[in-house]
């Protein structure tokens, strides 16, 4: 009768820790996809508003990403398969080859907390990773 009655315990344990270590990776996951998200976001809010005079720009890619001068608005419509490090921006291997980012950015139309309506954007970085995780960050950048 011992040994049925500590077989069922344990069973019902090892049934519970099961379940924790399989609900474990989820955090790790979404923390990625957060950290990301936010480098991202803060590489582009770090962008100057309007190009330099005489600059010009271009639109964001992985391969010009950190070799060409950007503003914030060539990071509309930026795309990449896999999270890349800046540094590392043309390497076949990604630092996070299962996460996916997009980003848009969309200036306001009107006036914004007193801000005239063209002189601030806001930025929305999406990244999407493994189990169907997805972040959206959102942050706005103004021309001061």
């Amino acid at each position: 009768m011992f040994i049925v009655i500590v077989s069922s315990a344990l069973a019902g344990i090892l049934l519970v820790m099961n379940q924790t270590s399989k609900g474990s990776a989820d955090p790790l996951i979404r923390k990625q996809a957060m950290a990301a998200a936010y480098s991202l976001l803060e590489e582009i809010e770090l962008q100057d508003f309007i190009a330099a005079s005489g600059v010009a720009s271009s639109p964001v890619t992985q391969a010009n990403r950190a070799s060409a001068y950007h503003v914030v608005g060539d990071y509309n419509g930026f795309a990449t398969t896999g999270v890349f490090a800046v540094a590392d921006a043309t390497s076949s291997s990604p630092v996070l080859a299962q996460y996916n980012a997009t980003v848009s950015v969309m200036p306001e139309a009107a006036v914004w907390n007193g801000i005239p309506a063209g002189r601030v954007a806001q930025i929305n970085v999406t990244v999407t990773g493994p189990n169907n995780t997805t972040i959206i960050a959102t942050g706005y950048r103004a021309a001061y």
